[in-house]
């Protein structure tokens, strides 16, 4: 991992040494947490792997691999809203700025790490869309992945009681399926779309 880390990073500019490396070692520490049960490193390296997949399909790629290092790295379920997002976006730009990272490429990192509070991406976004598409392949899964998706989110909000975590919840998944689209690659949309709108569905009529 922290060879993809390393990769990407020097693939923008930042100089490597020491200190690239100690960044990517912190980033895996805060993806290893252990209140973490579903933003965990497996998740990390599953974005990370369909970033890779469809990389020709990116103007930045490596830009959009940094953010996805960095688009969950503070994670507290704990945090209302966006809290979390804005938290990664700050701590994405101030990393990368201290290692050398040009002015430009640090503030598009953060830019597309905050996308990822709504997902809600423009379709000619080209590397908004391919990092919002990798977050979201969860969703598109067999059911079986997605109920075991479910049910780690469900771990992370232990603290919430059930009456408060299923509205709660519901609201997200409502959020998710009022988008115009939950997926632009077209590689990847025709089949993504139903698969992860069923899956969606399914689990809001559990909760309702």
């Amino acid at each position: 991992m922290l060879d993809r880390w390393r990769a990407a990073a020097r693939g923008t500019g930042v100089p490597d040494g020491p200190a690239l490396a100690r960044a990517g070692e912190d980033l895996l520490t805060r993806w290893r947490e252990p209140h973490r049960r579903y933003h965990t490193v497996r998740h990390l390296t599953a974005v990370l792997d369909v970033v890779d997949a469809y990389a020709v399909l990116a103007d930045q790629p490596d830009l959009v691999r940094l953010a996805a290092w960095c688009h969950d790295a503070i994670y507290d379920p704990r945090a209302a809203g966006d809290a979390n997002e804005r938290a990664s976006a700050d701590l994405a730009e101030a990393l990368l700025t201290g290692l050398g990272a040009p002015v430009s490429a640090a503030a598009e990192v953060r830019r597309l790490v905050l996308l990822t509070a709504g997902h809600a991406v423009a379709a000619a976004d080209r590397d908004g869309v391919l990092l919002c598409d990798a977050d979201l392949a969860v969703l598109a899964g067999p059911p079986e992945e997605y109920d075991r998706y479910a049910a780690a989110v469900r771990q992370e909000y232990a603290h919430v009681p059930d009456r408060d975590f299923r509205p709660g919840r519901a609201r997200v998944l409502e959020s998710l399926l009022a988008l115009p689209a939950l997926y632009h690659l077209p590689d990847l949309a025709p089949t993504w779309e139903h698969r992860a709108r069923t899956n969606l569905t399914r689990e809001l009529a559990t909760l309702r």
